[in-house]
């Protein structure tokens, strides 16, 4: 059985969780913080980053490198088009969002969420940066309604936990949603999406883990 490392507030243990019970894959999971020293986290995730998962075979790290791995072992049922060309498509989609999106507001996040300071510089080219790369999102998304097409893939995995952050984070510092404001009208497709059973499962065990925190 597969056990998913990592805790039920972090973005990217939710987009491996909500992949692991959209395709009914049974799964344990292990608490795991990020910058452990202990030497059985180490083994799996050499950077100490979640989530990771260990497998009969041996242990996986990168959410990326997980979500491919559940798509090829448990083919049924897919959350990825069988072609290779389509698939790829919704593989940009979600690498776009992590590097050019996520990775880039996460900059902001020590102010916006735990009470530190960005810089004023920092607020800057983060601002500059998101701006160019959600104009580059545009051209991407869909949202028909889903944000690869009319069906639910692994892209939506990414792109419900991923794009409340961005949004939320550049909301409290810059006063607006910098995705809202580039004309990328996300509401509706997270209330749909978060209709989903697997949706509202990892929505709660996420409420019950920050009310505990």
């Amino acid at each position: 059985m597969i056990t998913l490392c990592g805790f039920a507030v972090s973005n990217y243990f939710n987009k491996v969780k909500i992949a692991l019970l959209e395709k009914n894959i049974p799964f344990t999971e292990e608490t795991v913080m990020t910058k452990s020293k202990d030497e059985a986290v180490l083994s799996a995730s050499p950077l100490a980053k979640i989530p990771f998962i260990r497998t009969e075979q041996g242990t996986l790290c990168e959410s990326a490198v997980i979500m491919d791995y559940l798509e090829a072992a448990y083919p049924a049922p897919a959350l990825m088009p069988a072609e290779p060309f389509d698939a790829a498509k919704l593989r940009e989609i979600s690498t776009f969002i992590e590097l050019h999106l996520e990775l880039v507001a996460r900059e902001l996040y020590a102010e916006a969420f735990f009470g530190g300071k960005v810089s004023d510089d920092t607020k800057t080219t983060v601002r500059r940066q998101l701006e160019k790369n959600i104009a580059g999102f545009k051209r991407l998304a869909k949202f028909a309604p889903y944000v690869g097409g009319d069906t639910f893939t692994a892209a939506d995995c990414s792109a419900y936990v991923n794009l409340p952050l961005v949004g939320s984070a550049s909301k409290i510092i810059y006063g607006e949603d910098l995705l809202v404001e580039a004309g990328v009208d996300y509401k509706a497709y997270m209330k749909l999406v978060g209709e989903r059973p697997t949706v509202q499962k990892v929505n709660a065990d996420r409420k019950a883990a920050l009310a505990k925190a």
